[in-house]
């Protein structure tokens, strides 16, 4: 009976130090595998050699637990908007709202998170978007705002398009969709000044 015993709990013993092997080999498989989903891509960061150059698709891969960390981005196209207060050639004031259809340049992304990280759209897009609204206003009296609309909706999609650029962000529409001044009839105010790439508006 104690030989019997003793080779149960010999048995015991042995069933238990495999199950905990393979909890921990289970463990190591988790914590080496992350998933990339539609719409997004990936940027490794590499505790040795920083940003990794390559942008990892969509699918299940593979890094080394602790030394490598994944960081997902939404590559998808994201509204954003802002407004701006701006002064006008003839020292008026007016208010503009922008919307613009954002996204960022995939093969750059190592790039875009090195020196803005995975919220570059909120730091940047706000800020050139306010700084190209006043350039362009300026250039301009309050009521040349409504009768050169297209030419003053072509100069901001230029120069923001290139701004954006200049971040390593794509800008697939950008559009004024509110324009106000005590000057301009109420009807107008909800008038769309869209610009969209490549193409021009209707009757322009």
């Amino acid at each position: 009976m104690a030989g019997g015993g003793q080779a149960a709990v010999s048995f015991l013993t042995k069933v238990a130090k495999v199950a905990a092997g393979l909890g921990l080999t289970a463990s190591a498989v988790s914590t080496s595998l992350y998933t990339v989903d539609g719409g997004q891509r990936a940027v490794i960061f590499d505790r040795f050699q920083g940003v990794l150059p390559a942008v990892v698709s969509e699918g299940t891969h593979f890094l080394v637990p602790w030394l490598q960390k994944p960081f997902l981005f939404d590559i998808r196209t994201r509204p954003h908007s802002f407004s701006s207060t701006s002064g006008t050639k003839d020292l008026q004031m007016v208010s503009l709202t922008l919307r613009v259809l954002a996204r960022p340049d995939v093969e750059r992304l190592p790039e875009i998170f090195t020196n803005l990280g995975l919220d570059y759209d909120d730091k940047v897009l706000p800020s050139i978007g306010n700084e190209v609204l006043k350039a362009v206003v300026a250039q301009f009296n309050a009521d040349q705002l409504l009768t050169d609309r297209p030419h003053v909706s072509a100069l901001v999609r230029e120069a923001l398009v290139r701004r954006a650029g200049e971040f390593n962000i794509v800008l697939d529409d950008v559009a004024i969709t509110h324009l106000a001044h005590p000057m301009f009839p109420t009807s107008l105010l909800a008038t769309t000044a869209r610009c969209c790439l490549g193409s021009a508006l209707p009757g322009e």
